[in-house]
């Protein structure tokens, strides 16, 4: 028995597919499948039943997997016990970063960050924050960056920055004329927003209390997967958006002129580094966490906990 082939019985159960989870391993069908194979002879009984789709563990299977969660638990605590001594910041961390921070935050901190640490191997996913915490209880990836609080009491939450939210404006838009405008400005007929599924979404509905308001239906309906998105609808058609701090750096000249601030004092998200509970790879996270602060913007460092917008 090997910690290789608990860490393919461990896939094999969170992805419920012999290819899925050996694409997530970086290994071919057959190694995995043999490896389970070989370990399955070892004990002498089936840890998946092979004739279901998807695949299924055994009651054996079941007893299996919780005791390889625990074992592999242990090494990984181990191994961040010696590391911390060593005084070294190493490993693999596996982190999850949702659609609306992905394209912003990350460039900022990624490259000076593996600079610092060239011993840490950094895979990052896209992914909602609803994806995130799952992945996050069962172990599949490390850490997640997305917005907060969260009602979640196994999610452990640390806030790194507050990032202003935005209104981007139409110059056909009534808003448009505005210095400042205020969330009752914002007509719901007109405003553009994602799809469901991002938490940037449900903020949008909670500033503007769309859920107290009937909008007037349009000819054209389109909810967006991206903020590029909502951004080109607004400069392409009449509306309205709202976004975050971090989508507006990048804007042209003639795009900031369709920005509007809200009043005083402005919305803003609570942009946090999450991680389970159980989670030991601590100063690997203080790393991270250190390396974000140090390559965000410093208007955006100085914004403070003021009216965060709920999810």
């Amino acid at each position: 028995m090997t910690f290789t082939q608990l860490e393919y019985v461990i896939a094999v159960d969170n992805y419920r597919h012999f290819a899925d989870a050996a694409r997530a391993c970086f290994v071919t069908q057959p190694t995995l499948s043999m490896q389970l194979q070989k370990l399955e002879d070892e004990l002498g009984f089936k840890i998946f039943d092979r004739s279901k789709q998807p695949v299924l563990p055994t009651e054996n299977g079941l007893m299996v997997i919780e005791h390889a969660k625990k074992i592999l638990a242990e090494r990984n605590a181990l191994q961040e016990v010696v590391a911390a001594k060593k005084g070294v910041v190493n490993g693999e961390l596996k982190l999850a970063v949702i659609p609306t921070l992905a394209p912003y935050l990350l460039p900022l901190f990624i490259q000076p960050f593996l600079k610092k640490y060239p011993g840490v191997k950094l895979i990052i996913t896209e992914l909602t924050t609803e994806n995130i915490l799952h992945r996050l209880k069962d172990g599949r990836i490390d850490a997640g960056i997305l917005v907060t609080p969260l009602p979640d009491a196994s999610i452990k939450e640390t806030p790194l920055f507050y990032e202003e939210m935005m209104a981007y404006v139409s110059h056909n838009n009534l808003a448009y004329k505005k210095s400042y405008v205020l969330p009752k400005d914002i007509d719901p007929s007109k405003l553009w927003l994602l799809e469901e599924g991002h938490c940037f979404r449900s903020q949008i509905i909670n500033l503007c209390e769309l859920r107290k308001q009937k909008a007037e239906e349009r000819s054209f309906e389109y909810e967006a997967g991206s903020l590029e998105a909502l951004k080109r609808m607004v400069d392409r058609y009449d509306g309205i958006t709202v976004l975050p701090e971090l989508a507006t750096l990048d804007l042209t000249a003639v795009q900031k002129k369709h920005l509007r601030y809200f009043k005083h004092p402005a919305p803003v998200r609570e942009v946090s580094l999450v991680t389970h509970r159980s989670y030991i790879k601590q100063k690997l996270m203080q790393a991270l966490q250190q390396e974000i602060l140090n390559n965000i913007p410093q208007k955006i460092k100085e914004n403070r906990k003021r009216a965060v917008v709920p999810i």
